[in-house]
Order: structure tokens, then sequence, then C-alpha cells
């Protein structure tokens, strides 16, 4: 058997020091203060097997929230399979940016494209304390964010649909991280994003087409004086302005994130 200052000692050099912890603390069920605490605690067999099981997919790329099986976002956990994006960051401030724009008291209608895990859609939920569409066209991603809901208590109703197809009524808030990322972008075959599933991250030449289809069927379910605020590629600012425009929404709102990039595009 071998400690768990061992097992740490194994992984360097293969995999960041902050994810071999992450992952040693995942097998061990302990928390970061009792791994510091105790480097001396023997892992068993099985543990110390599933460790080094862990750290070789991991050193291969594989992301540590599909090898754990769960990312935090805005606060919570999240349970994540391949079946899904990862939640990120970065789309919290999609998050903020309907918080920002509901007054106190209102329970909003809100929609949710694309759901994946249901981070989005679970969050506005707990948050606002209202109920949530949320849509996907993959059964099996609904499968994950219907039980992300479940267990984080939120009022959620899921859909699977292709985009509007199957949504009926009216929004006051439409809100969605669909794909777009260009089809050929040499980024799809690198890092965490050669495991996430491919149809939740490209869509065509320019990566617009998802977003263009949206926009498209927007407004017919809103009601007046929604919005509709969408994430988009670090690039994509001055291209999803035009398309608001061309889509007939004449009051456009663009919001940056932390490092100071556009990265939410909206319209009402």
């Amino acid at each position: 058997m071998i400690t768990a200052g061992e097992a740490l000692a194994s992984a360097r050099g293969l995999i960041e020091p902050a994810e071999a912890k992450l992952l040693l603390r995942h097998v061990l069920g302990c928390s970061a203060a009792e791994l510091t605490a105790h480097p001396e605690r023997l892992l068993t067999a099985s543990q110390s097997t599933r460790y080094a099981a862990f750290t070789e997919r991991r050193a291969a790329g594989e992301p540590v929230a599909y090898l754990t099986g769960t990312r935090e976002f805005y606060g919570r956990d999240f349970h994540v399979t391949p079946a899904v994006l990862i939640p990120r960051p970065e789309t919290e401030l999609l998050v903020e940016t309907v918080l920002q724009k509901v007054k106190p008291g209102e329970t909003p209608r809100i929609l949710d494209l694309g759901t994946g895990s249901g981070c989005i859609a679970i969050t506005l939920a707990l948050e606002l304390d209202c109920a949530v569409t949320a849509v996907d066209i993959s059964a099996e991603a609904l499968a994950v964010a219907r039980g992300n809901a479940e267990r984080l208590g939120a009022r959620v109703e899921f859909l699977e649909s292709d985009w509007f197809a199957k949504v009926a009524g009216a929004f006051d808030f439409i809100i969605g991280n669909p794909p777009y990322v260009a089809a050929g972008d040499p980024h799809l075959a690198q890092g965490d994003l050669r495991f996430e599933p491919m149809t939740a991250l490209a869509s065509g030449n320019d990566g617009l087409t998802a977003i263009r289809r949206i926009l498209t069927d927007a407004r017919c379910h809103l009601t007046t004086g929604g919005w509709l605020f969408i994430e988009h590629g670090y690039d994509q600012a001055e291209a999803m302005s035009q398309l608001f425009a061309e889509a007939g929404f004449h009051t456009i709102e663009q919001q940056r994130d932390l490092a100071g990039i556009i990265r939410i595009s909206g319209g009402a």
C-alpha cells in the first residue's frame, strides 16, 4: 500500500498538482484540509488502482470533470457526463445578465435552449424561485439535467426538442449557450474539447448556424419587451450585433466577461 503523499508524488510530472489533489480527494472522499493534514494516510489497493487509472486518463487529456462526474457552477455542484458540455465559469455571466434584468418580486417565464447539464436553467430557477423550461435535442443530456434538477430541488420542465420545434407559448427571457465554434476550428482537436459532445460545440463553417436558427424563431416566443440572451465566441461580437439587428431586435446589448471580452449578446 502507498500513502496519500506517495500517490501525489507518483502523479507529479504527469498532471497538474491541483488536478492530482482533486482526483485523489475524489478517490478518498476527503476534503482538501484532510488531504493536506494527513499525507501519511494509506490508500487501499482498490483506491491506489483507481487513482493510478484516473491519473493516466487525465494525462491522456480526459477532462477532470468527466473523471469525477462533477463540476461546480454558480456555487453548486452539477453532475456531468460526456453527454453534456462541462459548465464553464464564463457562462455564469449569462445567469448574472438575466438576474440583473429581473425586478424584485417578479417571477419571469424563462426558456433555456440547449440546456445540457441544466446548469443555467437550474441556477436561474433556484436564484429566482421560479419555474423554467429547458430544452435539448439530446435525450442523454436531458437525463443528466433532470437528475441535477431533482437533486438540487429546482422547478424545471424539460423538453426534448430541436430548438423551438416543440416549444409552445411566450417567455420573458430566452437564453442559450448554443454551439458556436466553426466546424473546422483546430481548437476542437485540443484539450478538453476532444472529449466533449461535438454537436454541442460546433455549428457550421462560421460557428453561427445554430445561432441564426435561434434568432429566426425567437421573437415568436418572446413576450412584449422580452429578452433573448446568447453566449457566443470571443471573436463573434460584431457578427452577433448584426444578426440581432437583422432579426428585428431594436434594443441590443452586449456584456463583457472578466477578461473584458464580449461573451453575451442580447436583444429585446
